[in-house]
């Protein structure tokens, strides 16, 4: 009789066990969602705002549709990318974006005027801020990715996770060339 209770406490206890990981692991899996969420958020903030400053930048750069034709399909394509939740996808719109909008700062200076306009600057450091927030918001996403990962391949996790189907979520990366600050004297022609 004793060995029946003694079996029927591991039984609970290991059964305990696996429903506390499987928690933990929906927990990891919804931060994961709930971070995508918050860079999401700070994505169509932006997506907002990117037509009033190509709007103010038409006014005064007629000759520069190029710089603003590239920062508007970037813009497109990250919208595309963010819909469809394609990771990958954002991480290489979000870096052709980032390159168009520092083409187009660079351009800028060339116009004292718009330089000047109020709007203008209160755009680019909307816009800019917003770049800071997205970048702060890929670490913690990425952060919760990698704990994820973790949890879904170390054991006894994994176990669970295989039961149940776990799968990684993809980071949000972007290349060096992504990453780094750009040259504006190549837009000066220097």
């Amino acid at each position: 009789m004793s060995a029946l209770v003694v079996l029927a406490f591991l039984l609970v206890v290991v059964f305990g066990y696996a429903i506390a990981i499987y928690n933990g692991l929906v927990r990891a899996r919804n931060e994961v969602k709930l971070t995508w969420a918050d860079i999401d958020v700070l994505l169509v903030q932006r997506h907002d705002e990117l037509p009033k400053l190509i709007e103010v930048c038409k006014r005064y750069m007629q000759h520069e549709s190029e710089t603003l034709e590239r920062v508007t399909r970037a813009r497109a394509d990250v919208d595309i990318a963010r819909n469809q939740g394609n990771v990958p996808s954002v991480s290489a719109a979000e870096g052709a974006l980032r390159s168009g909008l520092h083409g187009l700062y660079a351009v800028a200076e060339r116009y004292p005027d718009l330089k000047a306009d109020t709007l203008f600057r209160n755009l680019q450091t909307r816009i800019t801020a917003l770049e800071t927030a997205i970048a702060d918001r890929r670490e913690v996403y990425n952060d919760a990715v990698n704990a994820l990962s973790v949890r879904i391949q170390t054991f006894p996790d994994a176990l669970i996770a295989g039961l149940f189907a776990f799968q990684p979520a993809r980071m949000l990366k972007f290349t060096a060339e992504q990453t780094s600050d750009v040259d504006v004297r190549l837009a000066f022609g220097r």
